[in-house]
């Protein structure tokens, strides 16, 4: 595979007044699992996605099935792929075996991340060997490995283990300058909170694509875990309407997916971003639904073999 133009090929994902449209999976468990996953993306297939992201499990606990799935949806849809790869319990040794395997695989573009904490501690720490930051990760891509695009990711919000917003934007910039072709938001159900922190980007240089990720909610409990997890603020009219439908599954599924459009459509009329991230959770239905709804403009039909 002639890796040479995956890097520009990323960044013009975005350029030249294309829109963008991406979606993120992860590997499923079961052989059952994996069958759904690709039913569902055989509905999202039939718009014009830019690529496919597929994530990496904690200490590389899915490494395998990260890259077959990729892989897989590369061959059967022809789509772009990017498989995240995170710091979390791997040494410059490992990383380098993945990133030679996915190269090896056909895969187009890496999500670096530093990654969470192993379950049951407060505080990352890396391995002797590894890395402590996603930066370093990103540099160590293009030192080595420099055929691949390069995403990284954002927090509109603000990381929920930076010490303030100022060190938080600091950080992203520093990946940016090691190297990343386009920021990728964390999820956010307020888009005041996407455009501040795209001014506060600009304000300090960043100046590649940030690309907002939207995940539709679809359920109360849902949304809740979500905002247990990464501290999302969840806007009290959205949470209201869900609560309407306490025992009615579809008029949740209604509610969640009618504020998802309408953040993408401020989002789009507003020009305001490059293109969208889907976090798809392995399902279509929700995302399906919104791009029906939506004519999203110019989208990206940027693809090499």
């Amino acid at each position: 595979m002639n890796t040479s133009s995956k890097s520009a090929q990323l960044r013009d994902t975005y350029a030249h007044g294309r829109f963008g449209l991406s979606y993120e999976f992860f590997p499923p468990k079961t052989p059952e699992g994996e069958a759904d996953l690709f039913e569902n993306f055989d509905e999202l297939a039939k718009y014009n996605a830019s690529f496919v992201t597929c994530t990496y499990g904690a200490g590389g606990s899915t490494r395998d099935k990260t890259l077959a799935i990729a892989s897989r949806l590369k061959r059967e849809h022809a789509f772009p792929v990017a498989s995240h790869l995170t710091c979390v319990g791997a040494t410059r040794d490992a990383l380098a075996l993945f990133l030679e395997e996915a190269g090896a695989a056909g895969i187009d573009y890496i999500v670096a991340l530093r990654g969470d904490p192993p379950a049951g501690e407060k505080k990352f720490s890396p391995v002797p060997g590894g890395f402590r930051y996603a930066n370093e990760l990103v540099a160590f891509i293009r030192e080595r490995f420099p055929g691949f695009g390069v995403a990284v990711g954002g927090y509109p919000e603000t990381h929920p283990e930076a010490p303030n917003r100022s060190t938080d934007l600091a950080n992203l910039k520093r990946k940016v300058d090691a190297g990343a072709d386009v920021v990728i938001t964390q999820l956010f159900y307020d888009n005041d909170d996407f455009y501040r922190f795209r001014d506060r980007c600009t304000a300090i240089g960043i100046d590649v694509p940030i690309v907002p990720g939207i995940l539709p909610v679809t359920t109360a409990p849902q949304v809740k875990r979500l905002v247990a997890l990464c501290g999302a603020h969840v806007p009290a009219s959205l949470m209201e309407r869900l609560d309407a439908h306490p025992d009615h599954s579809q008029g949740q599924f209604e509610v969640g997916v009618y504020h998802a459009i309408r953040q993408v459509e401020d989002l789009v009329g507003r020009g305001a971003c490059p293109g969208v991230h889907f976090y798809c959770l392995n399902k279509s239905r929700a995302v399906a639904t919104i791009l029906r709804t939506l004519a999203l403009p110019n989208v990206a039909a940027f693809r090499t073999n």
